[in-house]
């Protein structure tokens, strides 16, 4: 039992084969998946894929890179969006210095301004953070982000970083990454992480898994971050699917009886 917290089966990648994908996922036991809209388009597919399956849930917001078109009006939709049912959390947001496309200035506004939205409608949210990990940390302190709580989605910090998230209370989400050779720091993270604020994904049809690496991700693919970090604490990798399933549906406030 497998719960991939963060995907993007809306993406281009999946539009010819969804239903596919979505199968290859329950034969290799990921029962649950959280389909992240992170601008207009994706947020609508997001919407239609947790409509149209079983098992499937929304997580929308908007991306970092995108905040140059973040208006009052997309606001005023997205507050709107994130009543509808099977909307787990709020995200992806955050802060993206890698890519210069928004204005510093402008992605912390945009930030700020999401987590405000997440508060009042008592959700998680999901961070994307990209080169700006210490910003990151400020505003979710200055923001009282512990009033919500969320995920560091595919966290790539040190093991005094995430001390430091989860001080927040925030929960610590590894994806392929974990998997490659030279991901140290990762893999020191897999081993540190209390388990009880630990969560899997893929960010397909990003961050492919050895022994995808290069090629296109999927959510069938989360059971080897599952393997990965099953092998690094010595422990089954079945009670570790478990143990993140269970951490994913208290986060998400779903019905733990259907994994029951």
């Amino acid at each position: 039992m497998l719960f991939d917290t963060h995907t993007h089966l809306n993406a281009e990648e999946f539009a010819e084969e969804i239903p596919e994908a979505v199968e290859r996922a329950k034969e290799n036991g990921v029962t649950h998946m959280a389909v992240v809209g992170f601008d207009s388009k994706t947020i609508e597919k997001s919407l239609e894929l947790s409509k149209a399956y079983d098992g499937i849930y929304s997580i929308i917001g908007w991306h970092p890179t995108e905040s140059y078109l973040y208006t009052d009006a997309i606001e005023e939709s997205l507050y709107k969006q994130l009543q509808q049912r099977k909307i787990v959390a709020m995200g992806e947001m955050g802060l993206d210095y890698h890519w210069d496309t928004s204005p510093k200035d402008v992605q912390k506004d945009v930030f700020r301004r999401q987590m405000r939205i997440a508060k009042e409608l008592k959700l998680p949210i999901s961070i994307h953070m990209r080169d700006a990990i210490e910003d990151t940390y400020q505003i979710l302190k200055e923001e009282h982000v512990e009033d919500i709580g969320g995920i560091m989605h595919s966290f790539s910090g040190n093991v005094e970083w995430m001390e430091r998230f989860l001080d927040l209370g925030m929960h610590i989400s590894l994806s392929g990454v974990v998997t490659f050779k030279n991901a140290k720091e990762v893999k020191e993270v897999a081993k540190a992480a209390p388990l009880d604020k630990l969560l899997i994904e893929t960010d397909a049809p990003y961050l492919s898994p050895v022994p995808y690496r290069g090629k296109r991700n999927e959510p069938a693919y989360v059971k080897y971050v599952a393997e990965a970090i099953a092998e690094l604490r010595g422990m089954p990798v079945d009670e570790i699917g478990k143990i993140t399933t269970q951490n994913a549906f208290q986060l998400f406030r779903l019905n733990e009886d259907s994994i029951k």
